[in-house]
């Protein structure tokens, strides 16, 4: 296993918050016509309410509609942005997150994304409306105006689950790639080549997508290619890697390993092959991504990727526990782990 933490210092620079004077000045109305618009009080023009709109996008206004009540200051709320709360894996980074603010005095408030860029914006913009004491946010592949947003707040953002990109500020994670190429690596060492990919929604879910790349990028060191790849739009689920895995060995019966995008379709891969006398792992080697707890107790044994879910939660909320006190932001701002695999 690599190194527990590496640490990258980043120089810690002053952002100035995006004000409403900016929106009027960028739409080219007073600052009375600007609020009035964003605040959708009806005794605007059309094109003036879409100006302002369009120039609060674009610079990257949030607002604060809680600035009455808390006088300017920061509130004790964190927002924390995921893909899903349904996938156990968030589940437990949430849980890590949960337990490192106790005792802090600060509270999480969750916002849910269903891996959708456009909503993902919609609930960043909103949780720092709300002047919170800090961001966490799943992935470092936001769209381009969230990351304008997350680059114009003047609070702490973590970054987290990924490597993989240039962080706006904090990032705790590791690297998808070299956990796809390390997988790959440990297959090639029990000696499969004959090599299959399932997968889910790859299109949406980014993470997974560069896993896939970084295992594609070792079997093409080592002279081979995937035989067979399903990729399928549709949610992950145990029955839709049933159903894939049931496809791709009628395809290419020859297969002796497959790799998955997750435990949950690997589990699904285990189930078709218990009941069609496909024997895992001697005849096909099946290897999945999370290290789930429930792995461990199917009756055939499953290789994959284990990951320190809820220790990034905890790990993220410390970097803003620490840039909020009066000494400022930690020098390590890229805090990496290393998946281990189990094979």
């Amino acid at each position: 296993m690599g190194p527990d933490k590496a640490g990258a210092q980043n120089i810690l620079v002053k952002k100035s918050r995006v004000t409403l004077a900016d929106v009027a000045v960028a739409a080219g109305v007073s600052k009375m016509t600007a609020s009035r618009a964003l605040r959708a009080a009806g005794d605007v023009s059309k094109s003036n309410v879409e100006r302002v709109l369009q120039a609060a996008q674009d610079i990257g206004y949030v607002g604060n509609p809680l600035a009455s009540s808390l006088s300017g200051q920061r509130s004790n709320l964190v927002g924390v942005v995921v893909p899903s709360v349904a996938n156990v894996v968030f589940a437990e980074v949430l849980g890590g997150i949960a337990e490192g603010m106790q005792g802090t005095g600060m509270q999480p408030v969750f916002g849910v994304t269903e891996y959708d860029l456009d909503r993902e914006y919609n609930v960043i913009r909103n949780m720092l409306s709300w002047n919170p004491a800090g961001l966490i946010v799943t992935g470092l592949d936001q769209s381009e105006d969230a990351r304008r947003l997350l680059e114009n707040t003047e609070v702490p953002v973590v970054q987290i689950m990924d490597l993989d990109g240039t962080p706006i500020d904090a990032c705790v994670g590791f690297s998808q790639s070299a956990a796809g190429a390390e997988m790959a690596d440990a297959l090639l060492a029990m000696g499969r080549r004959q090599i299959g990919y399932i997968g889910c929604d790859l299109n949406k879910d980014t993470r997974a997508n560069k896993r896939l790349e970084g295992f594609k990028r070792t079997l093409l060191k080592n002279g081979l290619e995937l035989l067979v790849e399903e990729i399928t739009e549709s949610p992950s689920a145990v029955s839709t890697g049933r159903a894939l895995t049931a496809r791709a060995l009628a395809n290419r019966p020859d297969l002796d390993c497959i790799y998955y995008s997750n435990d949950d379709l690997a589990a699904g891969g285990a189930f078709h092959c218990m009941a069609n006398g496909v024997i895992v792992p001697d005849t096909v080697v099946l290897a999945g991504f999370n290290g789930l707890d429930f792995i461990e107790s199917l009756p055939v044994k499953i290789a994959t990727s284990r990951t320190p879910r809820r220790k990034i939660g905890k790990t993220a909320v410390k970097y803003i526990v620490a840039t909020t006190k009066k000494n400022g932001a930690p020098q390590d701002k890229v805090i990496a782990y290393t998946p281990i695999v189990v094979d």
